[in-house]
C-alpha cells in the first residue's frame, strides 16, 4: 500500500471549498467507475486538475430539480477513485453491483459527521461516521468492530470509550479511517488535489440536449458561452434560451418554474442564481442513508 494512504484525507476539501466525496471501486477501471456513476462510455474530457474543475460551471446545490455533477477519475494501489464535485450522491450500491467491492468517503465540513461506507454486490455492508462509530449500519455492523477496538476506539460490545477529557477530534478520526486503510488496503494520492492531471467525466447534467443551439444563441445574443468541455449548459442561460425561442414556454410551465438538470456554480462552493436575484446560499445537509 502506498505510504499515502487516507488518513491525510481527514479535514481536506477539493476545489469546492466544503466538501471532499471519494468513490472507491476494486473489481472495475476507472472508466468503468464513471459510468457506473451516470456518465456515458467514452465521453471523457481532457484530463484536469482540481483547480481547474472551479472553471466548470457546475450546480452543486440548485433549487430547481437535479444538479450537475463531474467526477475526475482514476487508479491506485489496485482500486479506481472519483472525486466528486457537484451535489451529494451516494453511488455505493450502483457500483458495488456484480460483485465490485465499493467504498465511499464524503466530507462536509459544514455538515459533520464525515462518513465512510463499505459496500459489496449492490449492498451497504458497513458504514458509520467518523466520531460516531458505536452507531454503525449495514448487513454486517460488526465487520470492523475487532480493529475499532484495538484502536481504542470502542468497547468490544460497540459502545463508545468513556469520555478521558482529551478532545482531538482529528486523531480519533484519523485512527477510524486507519481501519479502512488498512483493512481494504486503500489508498488516494495526495496529488489528486495537489496537481494531477485525471481524466474527467460528467455523470449528471450532460452532455445537454441542444447545446450547438445554446452555444450559438448565447453567441449572437452576447451571453456567456456555455463551456464546450463537458457541455454543460447553466440553467439560467437555458432558461433565457428557451424563453426566447419557444412561444409556448411559459403555457408549459403553468406557472410552475421546471429547470432542467442543467446549472451554474463556481466549484469554489458559492453557489449562484442570476436568473432569479438570489444570494449566498447554505449548502443542505447530505442525505445519508437511513441508519
Amino acid at each position: 500500500m502506498s505510504d499515502d494512504g487516507l488518513q491525510w484525507m481527514v479535514g481536506r476539501t477539493s476545489s469546492s471549498g466544503w466538501m471532499l466525496d471519494v468513490h472507491f471501486a476494486r473489481g472495475i477501471g476507472a472508466e468503468e467507475l464513471a459510468v457506473r456513476m451516470g456518465a456515458q462510455a467514452g465521453s471523457a474530457a481532457e484530463p484536469m486538475t482540481d483547480d481547474e474543475i472551479t472553471g466548470l460551471d457546475i450546480d452543486a446545490y440548485p433549487d430547481r430539480g437535479p444538479g450537475s455533477a463531474v467526477v475526475r477519475v482514476g487508479e491506485h494501489a489496485g482500486w479506481a477513485f472519483a472525486i466528486t464535485y457537484g451535489p451529494y450522491l451516494d453511488k455505493l450500491h450502483e457500483i458495488s453491483r456484480d460483485g465490485v467491492e465499493a467504498v465511499h468517503y464524503h466530507h462536509n465540513s459544514e455538515h459533520p459527521p464525515t462518513r465512510v461506507s463499505y459496500g459489496r454486490d449492490g449492498r451497504t455492508v458497513i458504514g458509520f461516521g467518523l466520531c460516531e462509530e458505536y452507531h454503525r449500519n449495514g448487513e454486517r455492523p460488526d465487520l470492523l468492530l475487532p480493529e475499532l477496538v484495538t484502536a481504542g476506539i470502542l468497547r468490544p460490545d460497540g459502545a463508545a470509550l468513556r469520555d478521558t477529557g482529551v478532545v482531538d477530534y482529528n486523531g480519533h478520526r484519523r485512527r477510524s479511517l486507519a481501519v479502512f486503510e488498512k483493512r481494504f488496503g486503500l489508498s488516494l494520492p495526495r496529488t489528486a488535489l495537489t496537481g494531477d492531471r485525471l481524466p474527467v467525466y460528467a455523470i449528471m447534467g450532460s452532455p445537454a440536449a441542444g447545446f450547438e443551439e445554446i452555444h450559438a444563441w448565447a453567441a449572437a445574443n452576447g451571453r456567456p458561452l456555455p463551456d464546450e468541455r463537458l457541455r454543460l449548459v447553466p440553467a439560467d442561460l437555458r432558461t433565457a434560451y428557451e424563453q426566447a425561442t419557444d412561444p409556448r414556454w411559459w403555457d408549459r410551465q403553468r406557472g410552475v418554474y421546471r429547470a432542467s438538470a442543467q446549472g451554474s456554480f463556481r466549484a469554489r462552493g458559492v453557489p449562484r442564481d442570476t436568473s432569479r436575484g438570489a444570494g449566498l446560499r447554505t449548502a443542505p445537509s447530505p442525505r445519508h442513508p437511513q441508519q
